[in-house]
């Protein structure tokens, strides 16, 4: 995997895939900053966010459950002091859907916490991760 990330202006970066896709990174104005993007540390987290509800979403459908929308809430807690490196890592999940079976979300929860989602298991390694969910009846 391969990616470029190139100086904008001010405190502004762009990341760019191979594929063409780009996120705009910026910071605040009290650093630079025009806030004309997320924080380096919210890609991130937004990273771990669209890992896991893949495999969530993905587990779900396979385990032919009528999920039709997933949400994954993330609130993170980081060090008071440099490096401000993420101690805690919370995923809140509203899963929406008829009929679904709440033990087959929390095994789908479960099975991409530790063994499907690259992202969040290697930020496991040093930051606490939890994760709850909620189900959501959606209409016939």
């Amino acid at each position: 995997m391969d990616l470029r990330v190139k100086w904008n202006k001010g405190v502004s970066f762009i990341a760019s895939s191979k594929a063409g896709h780009e996120i705009v990174m910026d910071g605040p104005a009290d650093l630079g900053g025009e806030n004309k993007g997320m924080r380096p540390m919210e890609v991130l987290l937004s990273g771990v966010g669209g890992c896991t509800s893949f495999d969530v979403v993905t587990i779900l459908k396979k385990s032919r459950q009528e999920v039709s929308d997933c949400e994954a809430l993330i609130s993170a807690e980081r060090a008071e002091i440099v490096p401000k490196v993420f101690t805690k890592i919370h995923i809140h999940f509203k899963v929406y859907g008829k009929n679904l079976n709440p033990k087959t979300v929390e095994r789908a929860i479960e099975l991409s916490a530790t063994k499907y989602c690259s992202a969040s298991i290697m930020l496991g390694q040093s930051v606490k991760i939890t994760h709850d969910f909620e189900l959501l009846e959606t209409g016939s």
